[in-house]
């Protein structure tokens, strides 16, 4: 995987149909708080109030010049510079580290035009690989939520995570190497 080939770009008209298709894929609603099918009226309503909403940031990720996944910063909080997160692949068929530079790219994002000190997102503990990927990149379990969240008929845990962004530049050096080793090569 190259880093040329990785970018992050501003959710778009062109998405709608797209993210509609993706958000509504069984592994991506099992791992989301929101698990039902959704419509296209209430996606319409979400993706218009989306496009217009000053305290969000909704970006694609693409690999290649294709869309392959999506990633939010929400209750962005300007004042304190506190942002929640939440991203996820839309196409199984990407290369292996897809996520990761995705990861890398969207917390490049966070901490630099988006200007976020502290970025926090909510996972839920069946989701272990997702709790890994996030603590590679710095993430620090903050706390759980025992039983928060009715899911498939039983309640399940939410892990809590952050990440500051004081040591992103360091941290980010190492992860670079790690995940586009062709780029080393």
């Amino acid at each position: 995987m190259r880093y040329a080939d990785c970018r992050l770009r501003p959710m778009a008209e062109e998405d709608r149909a797209l993210v509609l298709s993706w958000r509504n894929q069984d592994r991506i609603r099992a791992n989301m708080y929101s698990d039902h099918i959704i419509t296209v009226d209430e996606h319409d309503r979400w993706f218009d109030r989306s496009l217009a909403d000053q305290s969000a940031v909704y970006r694609i990720f693409e690999y290649g010049d294709r869309p392959v996944g999506f990633v939010s910063f929400t209750e962005i909080d300007r004042v304190h510079g506190r942002a929640k997160w939440a991203f996820y692949l839309g196409e199984t068929d990407t290369p292996r580290g897809s996520g990761a530079a995705m990861e890398l790219l969207a917390l490049d994002e966070a901490f630099g035009p988006v200007g976020i000190r502290k970025l926090s997102c909510e996972v839920f503990a069946f989701n272990g690989g997702v709790v890994r990927l996030h603590e590679r990149f710095g993430f620090t379990r903050e706390g759980l939520l025992a039983k928060a969240r009715l899911k498939g008929g039983e309640f399940q845990d939410i892990v809590c995570m952050a990440r500051l962004a004081d040591d992103w530049p360091s941290d980010r050096a190492a992860l670079m190497a790690s995940i586009f080793k062709e780029d080393a090569a």
